[in-house]
């Protein structure tokens, strides 16, 4: 019923607000085939409507959360996707597709998300009055109400709306002034900003839907992100210190002006990390960027990367830089604590994830990236634990298999004090560091088995290759990586943990040191006094990564693609490591004495 109200202007922001406030606490969640006359309803919005609209669509398409922190370990994820195979897709899904049904939904979503806001935002009186009205209106349904009165005002012709101007005093809690004064520019700004953060999280959830190779290709027809990339300077990345003010869920030393805190996380965690890279991440640059990939490829003699070369460059970035490119200029300039470089890392990163390319880490490489994150990590010492281990795993992608990457870190790392630093950050959380520790260990591999001067060069002198390549180094880790993870706590997070200790040991296979690794990792564990108890451990951690991976297609592919080592090679390293047999100088039960043995523990969760 309430759905229906929404036909009317007059009754649509007050209906919309309370069927948000309905969904909010619902238990279960309303489908939205069952609405009457969705696809009309929907179509005869305005594109005001259709923004507002959206807040009601990011509740109804996204999988409802419990609530409950142990729902996010990987074995209630498994029991819980097992629950959902038998009973079919779930409301979230089945309302995708309900909009997706709709004609030119996703057009509209990808015009309203680049539709142009006023040119005069650029002034610093504007950051300042902007940041006035934040303080009063920070609620998006007070900014809507007072949206929908000045547009009424405006068509009746009557007299201006009262509107308190900025840099009042805060005696009653709103600005000073009794003057009668027209519906300020910096309010019609955030109201779009505002509008257009509900619409791209309405697209982001498409794009990580069943149906988003379909959403991907409409939205690269769309043109979403070369629209995107035409917003970037006019809405993001602006800050303003010259206010005390202090901003919900923010510190008194934080000097993010409102639009950055309102816009900056929702933008990136949208537009360049996994939804975006799923499909064809060459979006983000423009023309001459593409250029220069192909360049470097030509230069390095080695072939062009298909994605490059099939990537229709009608749909790219169009201006002097793209997206990817503005986002590394902008994470220069950001504070060294500030936390959205977490985002801004974690964006780039993605841009490098998967099966490793030479091409796009020397683009990112001749842009200083590597310099700024060593930087970050080991002169201005970090003490973030997210922006350390986006810092981490951006920077392992970047030196991954890399000769030129290490080379430019033995440049930056000179001195064994700077190095120390480097190892410090490193030690202080494996949980944050362990892909940086598994690309180093990947990498040292590789140059060992290559003949090339170059290679030969950087091995003798690169300070992270000679730590990593000592046994004891390796000991040290697989041993503390083993220690840290038990399969009730495994998340999506720290699973990655289990992996790196896998590669270690997948890599000693390779030398013929599997039982020598397995025997020092017995000694260590009598000298820690706890006979048994490492080996059990990872005894049921390996058993449960079998039922984890080999029914996930998906994420077999990727552990392939980013180690460059066969799927069957990972399965049998852990049949190895799993054999019953005692007598097996590469099973860990030849290395539990028979008193401490507990290797059928029953994890598996209902």
């Amino acid at each position: 019923f309430l759905f229906t109200l929404m036909t009317s202007k007059k009754t649509f922001l007050q209906t919309a607000t309370l069927i948000e406030d309905i969904l909010g606490v619902k238990k279960e969640m309303i489908r939205l085939d069952e609405v009457p006359n969705l696809s009309t309803l929907v179509s005869n919005f305005d594109q005001q409507q259709l923004a507002n609209f959206c807040r009601i669509l990011a509740v109804t398409i996204s999988e409802m959360d419990t609530g409950n922190d142990d729902k996010h370990t990987l074995l209630a994820k498994n029991a819980q996707q097992k629950k959902s195979l038998s009973l079919g897709p779930s409301a979230a899904e089945i309302n995708q597709a309900a909009l997706l049904s709709i004609p030119g939904f996703v057009e509209r979503l990808c015009k309203l998300a680049t539709r142009k806001v006023s040119e005069t935002t650029g002034t610093a009186s504007f950051l300042q009055e902007l940041e006035e009205w934040y303080t009063w209106l920070d609620n998006a349904l007070v900014l809507d109400a007072l949206m929908r009165m000045a547009n009424e005002e405006s068509e009746h012709n009557q007299a201006s709306i009262v509107f308190p101007p900025p840099g009042a005093s805060e005696e009653s809690g709103l600005p000073h002034a009794s003057t009668r004064t027209q519906l300020p520019q910096s309010m019609k700004i955030m109201h779009e900003i505002m509008y257009k953060l509900e619409v791209l999280y309405v697209l982001c959830v498409l794009l990580m839907g069943r149906q988003r190779n379909q959403v991907h290709r409409m939205i690269a027809e769309f043109k979403l992100i070369p629209g995107l990339n035409n917003l970037f300077d006019k809405l993001i990345w602006r800050k303003h210190s010259a206010s005390a003010l202090v901003l919900h869920g923010h510190n008194q030393n934080c000097d993010c002006s409102p639009v950055i805190l309102t816009w900056q996380p929702h933008f990136l965690s949208f537009y360049l990390p996994q939804p975006i890279c799923f499909r064809n991440k060459y979006l983000l640059l423009n023309n001459q960027e593409l250029n220069e990939l192909s360049a470097i490829s030509l230069k390095a003699n080695i072939p062009e990367v298909e994605a490059v070369l099939n990537t229709d460059r009608s749909l790219v970035c169009d201006g002097k830089r793209g997206l990817l490119t503005r986002l590394l200029q902008v994470m220069k300039k950001e504070p060294a604590e500030s936390s959205f470089r977490f985002w801004q890392a974690r964006a780039v990163e993605s841009f490098l994830r998967g099966t490793t390319s030479y091409a796009d880490q020397m683009f990112l490489l001749k842009r200083g990236l590597l310099e700024h994150i060593l930087y970050c990590i080991v002169d201005s010492e970090c003490k973030s634990r997210d922006v350390l281990q986006s810092y981490f795993d951006l920077l392992g992608e970047l030196m991954k298999f890399n000769v030129d990457a290490f080379k430019r870190f033995n440049k930056y790392i000179n001195t064994d004090a700077k190095f120390q630093v480097f190892l410090k950050q490193i030690n202080s959380s494996l949980v944050d560091s362990n892909m940086l520790v598994r690309c180093v260990t990947l990498s040292l591999d590789r140059f060992e088995n290559q003949v090339d001067m170059k290679v030969a060069e950087v091995l003798s002198e690169c300070r992270l290759l000679a730590y990593i390549s000592q046994v004891p180094t390796q000991m040290s880790f697989l041993f503390r990586l083993i220690n840290i993870i038990h399969v009730q706590t495994l998340t999506q997070e720290n699973v990655s943990c289990l992996n790196t200790s896998l590669v270690i040991l997948m890599l000693a296979r390779r030398k013929e040191r599997l039982p020598l690794y397995l025997r020092l990792l017995q000694r260590m564990e009598h000298s820690k006094k706890y006979p048994g108890f490492l080996l059990n451990n990872f005894h049921n951690l390996l058993r449960f990564w079998q039922q984890h991976y080999l029914h996930k297609d998906k994420d077999s592919t990727c552990l392939e693609n980013s180690s460059c080592i066969s799927f069957s090679y990972w399965k049998e390293t852990v049949s190895i490591l799993l054999n019953p047999d005692r007598q097996s100088p590469s099973a860990l039960v030849s290395y539990i004495e028979e008193p401490y043995m507990d290797i059928d523990r029953d994890f598996t969760e209902e």
